[in-house]
């Protein structure tokens, strides 16, 4: 039986912890498909996205959340953005990376990303977005973000990213499990010895996401004799907000000397999403259009 992709919030303990655990099998596949992504490229990018979701998750109302990783390595970046809604969408600059497994037989995925810093950009509605950023730790993207919350955000965190990929490149499980330590936490040394323990002898991330069983079956079996109480469930998909509207604004906000050059040169202008590469096509009739619009706008 092929099991739904979604997101459980829950504590543990008393309430001395927060959970967030989630599936991101069919995420993955998908992105994986729009980018025709090769192994490493998936990894790097299923990590993130099902990172996103989490931190979408943690989000109030109409916000959002963006992830800029800025590596030095031939992955040449991953951005990734999610909202409150479960729904999330990505890519990385160069799709087509091949590199050998590591000495331990894993895809490669810190060295395809390398060295330089992971950013984090929150959209609450205000004038300027609260953006916070830390010096890539490994660049596998878990450990990254166990820093960032740490560091950044003042919340001590486990995180756990894992996308298993099978030998014909399609991703067979993709999750993530990421627990915060809550202030009434700090001073019991019992709870936290016990949460570390479980953590420490917890499967690969990736394989326990791959195998038939729900998300609470998932968590419940990780962290045996600690209570957990699960608050709620979201589905969580891959789904991009683009579309001919808006990147006919793009256009429009290129200006009259812009525009005129593209009708000058007499073809039809093709676009790309980054996120979906869903293609727009913008006719020469169409740009002078846009161009007229301008111009009738004009004082």
């Amino acid at each position: 039986m092929q099991r739904q992709d979604y997101l459980i919030r829950a504590m543990l303990g008393d309430n001395q912890a927060r959970l967030f655990a989630l599936r991101t099998t069919d995420v993955v596949k998908e992105a994986a498909v729009n980018h025709q992504t090769t192994p490493v490229a998936t990894a790097a990018l299923g990590r993130t996205l099902t990172m996103g979701l989490v931190l979408g998750a943690m989000l109030k109302g109409e916000e959002m959340i963006s992830i800029q990783i800025k590596g030095d390595g031939p992955l040449q970046g991953i951005v990734v953005s999610a909202n409150g809604r479960g729904l999330v969408k990505g890519y990385v600059g160069n799709p087509r990376v091949e590199l050998p497994l590591s000495e331990d037989g894993k895809l490669a995925v810190g060295e395809a990303v390398g060295k330089g810093n992971l950013h984090v950009i929150r959209d609450l509605g205000l004038k300027e977005a609260y953006q916070g950023t830390v010096p890539l730790q490994t660049g596998e993207i878990g450990e990254d973000f166990a820093y960032y919350f740490t560091h950044s955000e003042q919340t001590p965190s486990a995180v756990g990213l894992g996308v298993l990929v099978g030998v014909d490149g399609v991703p067979l499980g993709s999750g993530g499990i990421v627990v915060q330590l809550l202030p009434d936490a700090m001073s019991d040394g019992v709870f936290i010895a016990a949460l570390e323990e479980r953590l420490t002898h917890m499967a690969a991330v990736s394989s326990l996401f791959s195998q038939d069983q729900t998300v609470e079956q998932i968590v419940e079996s990780v962290f045996t004799e600690i209570p957990l109480r699960i608050i709620d469930t979201q589905k969580v998909r891959l789904q991009c907000d683009c579309s001919w509207e808006r990147f006919e604004q793009a256009l429009i906000t290129l200006g009259r000397e812009e525009l005129q050059e593209l009708v000058n040169a007499g073809e039809t202008i093709e676009t790309i999403c980054h996120f979906c590469n869903q293609r727009y096509n913008f006719t020469v009739d169409q740009l002078n259009t846009l161009l007229s619009g301008l111009g009738n706008s004009r004082e």
